[in-house]
């Protein structure tokens, strides 16, 4: 069993540790600054632009798509410490690389199941950060934790789709770059239940597509990522061309999309947890309450040596999973896809509570990032599926080996 990474990665491990120092973290504070300045609420401030520029120039660009080197993917192992690695830096790090979402998972979807005319309108400019794009699956009027029980129509009209619906918490869509929606919708409702659904590719600009209000996670705007949105479908049409796949290959394409999205999630919620770690050290040594430094409580210290042993166990057990992914693929790995994805979120959430209890009142405050990243940890126990659907199939199929 080897836990060293190959030469290839330690290489971009360290090229990207120092653009991360020389580059991102000395940004954070130039980014909050114009987040505060911008014209449009929802666009990207120009450091982002800055970024990606120098990442380009140092080949660090599409590290996440797995399998296609091409574009400068890697495997999902080689991928693992370098997401993490930008977790740590949540609004910048995976954006300056073309690595955050919704856009790495629709770029997965496109590669995977686009025809040459998709990719070449849509996938190439998305490479490119020439433009960005959002998923719309969930609905405010059922229960989305099932994702058969959408209800937005896909109904076939000679040479067009044409699509009515409604959904909500649509990542990015405010942003004004964002300029396609792969739209998930049942287009045959009378089909076996998991054959019902369809995913159709629609342009922004497309009449009857309108983007409602944003929302907010715990009183948070996430405006930094182009927000969360609810957006109304009324008569949309588009060409029949813009099916991705075939009719009633729509929730096996969610699928696809939804495990290497799970294990994205926690590969950058571990850098998260890391930096969180960080600075609660670095406070809890040079803050004294009682005539002590806060680091000479027992109980200062007990949270910080149970943060370290759940980070190193997350970080292995996400590691197999990336290694089970790479080897058995994604069907193979969906036991242990299904664990980190309990078991990361709730953990790091645990982290940060601690982080901000040990921060006080600076730990809720604006002054401080580590009450948004607790309000994006928790929105994680409910993105890609909730904890309890998991928990749900992973003891199914683990009862399923005594029966």
């Amino acid at each position: 069993m080897e836990f060293a990474h190959d030469p290839a990665t330690e290489e971009l491990r360290s090229e990207l540790l120092a653009f991360m120092d020389e580059h991102v973290h000395p940004a954070e504070d130039t980014f909050a600054r114009q987040l505060g300045e911008r014209e449009d609420p929802w666009s990207a401030p120009p450091v982002v632009t800055e970024l990606q520029a120098e990442a380009r120039r140092r080949g660090l660009w599409n590290l996440f798509l797995a399998g296609h080197p091409e574009h400068g993917g890697l495997s999902n192992l080689s991928y693992a410490p370098l997401a993490e690695i930008t977790g740590r830096s949540p609004g910048l790090g995976p954006v300056a690389l073309n690595c955050a979402a919704p856009d790495t998972g629709n770029m997965e979807v496109l590669t995977m199941f686009g025809t040459e005319d998709q990719k070449k309108r849509w996938l190439e400019p998305l490479l490119d950060a020439r433009i960005r794009s959002a998923f719309a699956m969930t609905e405010p009027a059922v229960a989305s934790s099932d994702a058969t029980n959408i209800t937005t129509s896909i109904v076939r009209e000679g040479d067009e789709y044409v699509i009515n619906g409604r959904k909500w918490f649509i990542t990015g869509a405010l942003n004004p770059a964002c300029e396609i929606f792969i739209v998930m919708g049942k287009s045959d409702p009378g089909a076996q239940r998991h054959e019902q659904q369809s995913m159709v590719l629609v342009p922004r600009d497309t009449p009857g597509l309108r983007v409602e209000r944003g929302m907010t996670v715990y009183g948070y705007d996430d405006s930094d990522h182009g927000g969360h949105a609810e957006v109304v479908l009324e008569d949309v049409r588009v060409p029949a061309e813009n099916l991705i796949g075939g009719e009633g290959e729509g929730f096996a394409i969610a699928q696809a999309r939804l495990g290497p999205g799970r294990i994205h999630h926690c590969m950058r919620s571990i850098g998260m947890a890391e930096r969180a770690l960080e600075l609660t050290c670095r406070r809890v040594l040079e803050r004294t309450a009682f005539g002590h430094p806060l680091a000479d409580q027992g109980v200062v210290r007990q949270w910080i040596a149970e943060a370290r042993v759940a980070i190193e166990q997350l970080r292995l057990l996400v590691l197999k999973t990336a290694y089970l992914m790479d080897t058995v693929g994604n069907k193979g790995a969906h036991t242990e896809i299904q664990a980190i994805k309990i078991a990361t979120p709730r953990t790091v959430e645990w982290i940060l509570d601690k982080a901000i209890q040990a921060h006080g009142a600076a730990g809720v405050s604006q002054d401080l990032p580590l009450a948004e990243w607790l309000a994006g940890a928790r929105s994680l126990r409910l993105a890609d599926g909730p904890d309890e659907v998991h928990l749900r199939s992973l003891g199914r199929s683990e009862l399923r080996k005594y029966r």
